[in-house]
């Protein structure tokens, strides 16, 4: 019949009993121990080779008893079955005696379950402390394999093992912690290398930060200054170079994202507008000449634009006149590359669009037969007049300047000139005089054909009246 488990917690309690009892007895054999002197190193360094001497009875060790109990427990939960209470393979039980000689300092060694329920006493390990002087003690100790133990007694001894094994092993858990630390150290290195090499790795640049790796993962450098670091290499200040300048003018400094965000839009703009790529070409580390000159200045992307579409719509692709009045009016730019020079920041979009506008005028002027002044050309700019403006302003100079001028010289008057037909046509300095002029001449020749028989052939050939701007239906000559 099955037995309850009460019933096998009874039977465990039964065999432990019984094996107190049967220790309990056996605690009225003695042992002679041997006396020593421990008053002085000689009488303690002889206590391993002092022959046996017969003292007082004394208990057996309490280790032994605590070791048997200990295996009747064992063997008493095996029989019962519950394995809960069954120690685990190589569990430490107690300690045992290499024959009945503890006054010597005997070896020691330990009862360690072997398998389920079972026990076995292992090779020897050690010499049991409390009995090295000589003077057994009362207290219990206790023990691990590696020679530490503790206990309390009665008798002198030396723990010089002990604390030797002690430091050893403090010294083990030190080295270890210090070799943890300094592998979490060196993954927290190399992540932070990871991250700045993915980073720069975008823009084609991962090359660069592997110039400092071994500055970054074996040096003692801090993460947090290794972009620092980078910045301080020469390859980063030729590829950022612009930014030395610009924090020269009082600028900050672009990120290198910034900084190569800005290039990409610079290259956009200039594909867009079909330029060589002459213009916008990088070399091995991404840098272009044009572009450095760009960001050290300030040129912003649209700003860019603006000088490229004012070169190209309003000089290049314009009426040809344009850019032969440029020429005329701007010899540094001769060569005709108003392309280049509206790309040189150091001539600013201002001074740019004041010089294009002039050219623009002027080139109105030689569309209709006349003359292009720069002084004049510039003089209208400065006072807003337009391209289409000054198209519709030389067109009416070009209608009154001939019979101007044939007028005068009929009537002995002071010339008629370009000039003085731009200054009323532009309502610039010196339009009344102008305007004034025109009519006298209009006057003398009305006085000179009025009531005359050869009016009408006369008036026949005079011109058809010009519209000056800003004047309609102003008297013709």
């Amino acid at each position: 019949m099955a037995q309850t488990a009460a019933q096998k917690l009874a039977a465990v309690k039964a065999a432990i009993a019984a094996t107190k009892a049967n220790i309990a007895a056996s605690q009225n054999t003695v042992m002679p121990q041997t006396k020593v002197d421990t008053t002085s190193l000689a009488g303690i360094a002889a206590a391993s080779g002092t022959p046996a001497q017969t003292v007082a009875n004394t208990p057996l060790v309490d280790e032994q008893a605590k070791a048997a109990e200990a295996a009747a427990a064992v063997k008493a939960a095996q029989g019962a079955g519950i394995a809960t209470q069954v120690p685990a393979a190589g569990t430490f039980i107690g300690w045992d005696y290499q024959g009945n000689t503890q006054s010597t300092g005997t070896l020691r060694r330990a009862i360690i379950a072997n398998g389920k329920g079972g026990q076995t006493i292992s090779t020897v390990v050690e010499k049991n402390p409390d009995y090295v002087s000589g003077s057994r003690g009362t207290g219990a100790g206790t023990g691990t394999g590696t020679g530490t133990g503790t206990g309390t007694g009665t008798g002198t001894g030396t723990g010089t093992a002990a604390a030797t094994a002690s430091t050893a092993s403090a010294d083990l858990i030190a080295k270890q912690n210090a070799d943890a630390i300094a592998a979490g150290k060196q993954a927290d290195r190399q992540s932070a290398y990871d991250t700045l090499y993915n980073e720069f790795n975008k823009y084609g640049l991962g090359s660069m930060v592997e110039t400092i790796k071994g500055l970054i993962t074996d040096s003692n450098v801090n993460p947090s200054q290794f972009s620092l670091a980078l910045q301080n290499t020469d390859v980063y200040k030729k590829r950022f170079s612009a930014n030395q300048d610009r924090i020269a003018q009082g600028l900050k400094a672009l990120t290198p994202a910034e900084y190569i965000g800005l290039e990409d839009q610079y290259q956009n703009i200039m594909r867009n507008y079909g330029l060589p790529s002459s213009y916008y070409a990088k070399d091995s580390i991404g840098t272009q000449a044009g572009f450095n000159k760009f960001i050290a200045n300030d040129v912003s992307a649209t700003e860019l634009e603006n000088r490229i579409a004012t070169a190209q719509q309003r000089v290049i692709n314009s009426n040809p006149e344009v850019l032969q009045a440029l020429k005329q009016f701007y010899p540094d730019i001769s060569n005709g590359d108003i392309l280049a020079y509206t790309l040189d920041p150091k001539n600013g979009m201002d001074n740019i669009n004041r010089k294009v506008t002039a050219a623009e005028i002027g080139g109105a002027a030689l569309a209709q037969g006349l003359q292009a002044n720069g002084g004049t050309a510039e003089s209208l700019a400065g006072q807003g007049i337009t391209k289409a403006q000054a198209q519709q302003g030389y067109t009416n100079v070009a209608g009154m300047v001939p019979r101007g001028s044939q007028l005068a010289d009929i009537y002995g008057q002071t010339p008629y000139t370009q000039g003085t037909a731009e200054a009323e046509v532009f309502n610039t300095a010196g339009a009344a005089a102008a305007t004034a002029k025109r009519k006298k001449l209009t006057g003398l020749e009305t006085a000179a054909f009025s009531g005359s028989s050869g009016v009408g052939s006369l008036n026949r050939d005079r011109p058809i009246s010009n519209y000056m701007l800003g004047q309609p239906g102003a008297g013709a000559y």
